[in-house]
């Protein structure tokens, strides 16, 4: 089987909803580092490094060089990610939802088929008709476990505003359609499996249509994303 990664590293870089940080520490800021955490942990300690003490000092180090490290503050949304039905709840059909864990691992490595609908537009969804249509013209027909991957061509936005607003969403009748052929796993190049918030939030301020619909319909039928 031929495993291709499809994975984007945390960006602090890129623009994104919620905040992301990376905090960078070099070899040589590396040493202070260890200092503030150490000595910060008691009341005593934090006074005595205000005050300018130090219990490792760069000359007792090698080139005067300590750990280097990367520390990431960043939500779970952020990068590459997996949804699954605590997602969206703490009960998934009755029972309690399941969380990243215990979404089997052999979910993940099955094989792939990329359907092409970089024709919809982000005020629109990609229907049970759209699948079969891109199904139709690579003349392939979904197994149970294959994984789809919809390309709407919208990873062309990703790291500015756009990749937020500029998406088609999925319509609940294209999660019945992969539900019913046993597909466990799909995935998307959009910022999510719903319409940008422009639409739904609307829709819901002033139709009450629901928010959300694709996220808890997948997710109530245990569909990971």
């Amino acid at each position: 089987m031929q495993i291709i990664d499809l994975s984007l590293p945390i960006d602090e870089k890129a623009f994104e909803v919620h905040h992301v940080e990376i905090e960078r520490v070099s070899h040589k800021d590396g040493v202070e580092k260890f200092n503030r955490v150490i000595m910060g942990k008691t009341l005593k300690g934090k006074l005595q490094y205000l005050l300018g003490k130090r219990i490792l000092k760069k000359e007792d180090l090698p080139d005067e060089e300590f750990l280097s490290l990367e520390v990431v503050h960043s939500p779970v949304h952020i990068g590459t990610h997996l949804d699954y039905s605590y997602h969206y709840g703490s009960k998934s059909e009755g029972r309690a939802s399941k969380t990243a864990e215990e979404i089997p691992l052999e979910w993940c490595y099955c094989d792939g088929v990329k359907l092409a609908l970089t024709h919809k537009n982000p005020a629109e969804t990609i229907t049970a008709g759209d699948l079969e249509g891109a199904l139709g013209r690579i003349h392939y027909a979904l197994k149970p476990m294959d994984i789809v991957l919809l390309h709407t061509g919208a990873d062309k936005f990703y790291g500015s505003p756009k990749y937020f607003s500029e998406y088609p969403g999925v319509d609940i009748s294209a999660i019945d359609y992969l539900l019913d052929r046993g597909v466990k796993i799909f995935g998307v190049d959009t910022m999510g499996i719903d319409r940008p918030y422009r639409f739904m939030l609307k829709e819901f301020l002033e139709e009450k249509k629901p928010l959300y619909p694709a996220h808890f319909t997948a997710e109530r039928e245990s569909l990971s994303i």
